[in-house]
């Protein structure tokens, strides 16, 4: 199928900035009317009057989203269900006892690596040998390699607020179990390959191989350029991601070092704002696709479900948006609203924060660190909205639910049947 290109040049991401607007995509269905509760003690599983059925979490749960039934009603995945082992059922498929609670990291040590894709910075995070991290240096990445080359030295290491990793360096896959299923991740306008480093650690830690890259023209580092004179930098981030896939599939050596326990046959993909937009289009690629702060998907041949997730405090791509994504996409599909939960709630941007407590804004802002002001319009910061940790939490447990349900082969889907109850934050749930 024809796929729906979302490339944007400088020119537009700038004006994006200035006019304080987001530059997600909601898909065909933007705008659309959802009903959707107020607050969090709101009940909102809502049943909406579309063209097709919404079945409401605790009225006997979801249709089971399995491996086995793709969005037209054929074979979509190549796997097949058998009870294999505790963390999934997938033929062939041999898996360390995962915790059935997806909002809990799993038995993984994770392990990290950097490579170089068709001219993309590309992290890949990976399910680790057992043991293998004795002695390994644990993994702590700087944000200053985001931003341009002229502008790095204006922020001191006391000043810089460092990531760190819960992962470790190049360390040795665990072959004993696998293969794995992969999960490509796209970021944000004016964003980095780890800006969502805390759910690329969960994933991997429950048996997913996650790939990012830093995505040209989107970047951080390309878009202060372009407001600074260095120029503009084209984007194809379709283009991007079919360079990553054909490294997934063994077309091309880069993810060589994983050997056979990459599996090209199960992905997924997620996104955040524009990268949501990025890889709604990928239906014929990925069995799973996961818009975050976004719009929705696209049918494909391959697509078997789609994951939603939005926040209703958001001021860059506005939740009706995300309500619209969802009501445009092919189910089955699910759309999970978090109350007062602002667009970089989906990453760790807020939270990234130098020992004096400045976050990267404020830092970047006193080190005068060219075109920092414009970045400010995307920077959706405060302490009014969810914590950082408590959406994460939200965010790792339905993102983990909806790959393993598919790519593991698993009944983690039934996590979404008692979602509201765990958490009263989620203000909406639909299920069709």
């Amino acid at each position: 199928m024809a796929r729906r290109r979302r490339e944007m040049g400088h020119g537009g991401a700038v004006a994006c900035l200035v006019a304080a607007l987001g530059c997600g995509d909601a898909g065909d269905g933007a705008g659309a009317e959802v009903s959707v509760g107020t607050g969090a003690s709101t009940m909102a599983v809502t049943a909406t009057a579309t063209e097709d059925p919404s079945t409401a979490s605790g009225s006997g749960g979801p249709t089971p989203m399995s491996a086995s039934d793709s969005a037209d009603g054929s074979s979509g995945d190549p796997s097949s269900e058998s009870d294999t082992g505790p963390g999934g059922g997938c033929e062939g498929v041999s898996l360390r006892d995962i915790p059935a609670d997806t909002a809990m990291r799993g038995p993984w040590t994770v392990g990290a690596r950097t490579v170089d894709v068709a001219g993309l910075d590309v992290e890949v995070w990976y399910p680790a040998a057992p043991g293998a991290e004795d002695g390994a240096e644990q993994v702590v990445y700087d944000i200053r390699e985001a931003i341009p080359a002229s502008e790095r030295r204006k922020i001191s290491d006391e000043d810089n607020p460092w990531q760190p990793c819960d992962c470790f360096r190049d360390l040795e896959v665990d072959a004993d179990h696998g293969p794995y299923p992969v999960i490509v991740f796209v970021h944000g306008t004016a964003s980095f390959r780890s800006q969502s480093l805390p759910q690329m650690v969960h994933w991997a830690s429950r048996g997913f191989i996650v790939v990012a890259a830093d995505h040209p023209g989107l970047w951080l580092a390309d878009l202060l350029g372009s407001v600074c004179g260095a120029g503009t930098v084209a984007q194809d981030l379709e283009g991007n991601v079919q360079s990553i896939l054909e490294a997934v599939r063994g077309e091309t050596d880069e993810l060589a070092f994983l050997g056979d326990r990459i599996d090209t046959g199960r992905i997924g993909m997620s996104g955040h704002s524009a990268g949501g937009g990025a890889i709604e289009g990928f239906g014929d690629d990925a069995q799973v696709l996961v818009p975050l702060a976004a719009g929705g998907t696209q049918a494909g041949a391959a697509l078997v479900s789609t994951l939603v997730l939005g926040g209703t405090a958001d001021t860059i791509v506005a939740y009706s948006q995300t309500q619209g994504g969802f009501t445009a996409s092919p189910s089955p599909k699910r759309l999970v609203g978090i109350e007062n939960a602002g667009h970089l709630t989906f990453s760790q941007i807020c939270s990234m924060t130098n020992a004096a407590g400045a976050n990267l804004l404020e830092i970047a802002t006193d080190a005068g660190v060219c075109g920092a002001q414009f970045a400010g319009f995307l920077f959706q910061c405060s302490d009014e909205l969810i914590a950082d940790t408590r959406g994460w939490e939200i965010i790792d447990d339905v993102t983990a639910a909806a790959f393993e349900e598919t790519l593991h082969c698993s009944a983690a889907g039934e996590r979404f049947d008692g979602l509201q109850a765990r958490y009263p934050e989620v203000s909406e749930l639909l299920q069709r």
